[in-house]
């Protein structure tokens, strides 16, 4: 069986770029919901003064991830602010002082064992990186360790235009060996996966060297294939197995960790610094000068463009991410994030929407669907409310990397209606769940 995938260009013009760190900004903006799950709760108060790697945002639940500060300064505000999805999260806005003063608590964490390491890792704050942001800590912390056979390190960096896991495999790759040995230290995987796309010599290369000194760690060079970064695929590709409709990579006895995540697991180990700042590409056909920037986090993404010479042309739209699966920002003051790996300014003939026309039932959107989804009776069963069709179909397993309107001649909007359907079967399901606990 071989998953499907298109081929998009790569566009990878700053991958020879190394990062230059951005001049500290006069405010940064630190949304307490940067993961997957509960928004952090704010532990600091309006004219408080921070330090940088200082505590501010406290879990609030199992699926859910600490804050820190970026910088040191003064807290001006407690904020409501408006995330890209269109959420509101809380917010802690900081004027920074520019002494840049570290918090007398940043110390490296005493990791001795498994629960040790786990719990170091969640003080850390740090998510998936690679744009998932799913709370790394609850990724690793397995119930059963005899079920961990192969861990995979998602090095793929499929995205056209993205280069910032490139830079950390070559700017940081003793970090990525510290952190696969913490993995076989402490998780105890008998085989360590390094996947990386073929478009990626000197990575390949670096890695390679690395793996060669460590047993059962080996690199696999993948095909240039669109959405080679997608677990599942890189599952099915590195290891061969496929995880079952509606399961995840455990299943199967594997875990899926990007490289740059890994990298700052390690670091954080080591110098006790949690996650405050990200190497973010800065591209797309509107920017002057392309570059990759080492910026804290919080910091207004205008402050990015403006590093990098600022716009050859008006930016029609501009994404957190990639041009396949990145997300339109409402405005140049969104901030930046821990997963954003890449902001992307877009010119008018990059952004316009192109004009669609009826479906000629080609198929293409169904044979270039990793996953083998069915987009056109997805579309009709949303379009009619039939939610049991939805659920027959496996509308919530869309990960909606855009492969299908990708190569629609008709130019639809497939992706949109995916994603609007995967969320009225979500809220069904959910429905349904209610109504059986509400009957026992």
């Amino acid at each position: 069986m071989k998953l499907s995938g298109i081929r998009v260009p790569h566009r990878k013009n700053t991958a020879d770029i190394i990062p230059q760190k951005l001049p500290l900004p006069e405010m940064v903006v630190i949304p307490m919901s940067m993961h997957i799950g509960k928004p952090a709760v704010p532990t600091v108060k309006v004219g408080e003064r921070v330090t940088v790697g200082q505590f501010i945002g406290s879990a609030d639940g199992f699926i859910s991830a600490p804050v820190h500060s970026s910088v040191s300064g003064k807290v001006k505000k407690l904020d409501e602010i408006t995330m890209s999805g269109g959420m509101k999260t809380p917010a802690v806005v900081i004027e920074t002082d520019g002494i840049q003063e570290v918090c007398e608590s940043v110390k490296p964490p005493v990791v001795t064992d498994f629960e040790s390491f786990v719990s170091a890792v969640k003080e850390s704050g740090i998510v998936g990186l690679g744009g998932a942001g799913f709370p790394t800590f609850v990724k690793l912390g397995v119930k059963d360790l005899s079920a961990v056979e192969t861990i995979v390190i998602n090095a793929a960096e499929c995205e056209p235009y993205i280069t910032s896991d490139t830079r950390t495999m070559l700017d940081k790759a003793d970090y990525i060996s510290k952190g696969i040995d913490l993995l076989r230290k402490y998780l105890g995987a008998k085989r360590i996966i390094i996947g990386i796309e073929n478009n990626k010599k000197p990575c390949i290369d670096k890695m390679t060297k690395l793996a060669n000194g460590k047993s059962g760690v080996e690199v696999k060079v993948l095909p240039s294939v669109y959405p080679q970064g997608g677990e599942k695929v890189l599952v099915y590709n590195t290891t061969g197995r496929l995880i079952p409709k509606g399961g995840l990579p455990l299943d199967v006895g594997v875990i899926v960790i990007n490289c740059t995540t890994l990298s700052a697991i390690a670091e954080y180990i080591e110098t006790g610094m949690p996650l405050i700042e990200k190497c973010i590409t800065v591209d797309g056909s509107a920017v002057k000068e392309p570059k990759n920037v080492i910026a804290p986090i919080g910091t207004p993404i205008e402050k990015l463009f403006d590093f990098c010479g600022g716009f050859k042309a008006e930016p029609k739209k501009v994404l957190y991410g990639g041009p396949m699966m990145g997300i339109a920002v409402p405005s140049l003051d969104a901030p930046v994030l821990k997963m954003t790996n890449a902001v992307i300014a877009l010119d008018e003939k990059e952004a316009r929407p192109p004009k669609t026309t009826a479906c000629i039932g080609c198929g293409a959107c169904i044979n270039h669907c990793p996953l083998r989804l069915d987009p056109p009776a997805i579309s009709k069963a949303y379009k009619l409310d039939l939610c049991e069709e939805l659920k027959k179909l496996y509308a919530d397993l869309c990960m909606e990397c855009g492969c299908c309107g990708y190569v629609c001649p008709a130019k639809r909007n497939i992706v949109q209606t995916n994603k609007l359907a995967k969320a009225k079967l979500i809220k069904y399901l959910r429905e349904q769940k209610a109504e059986k606990e509400e009957k026992k």
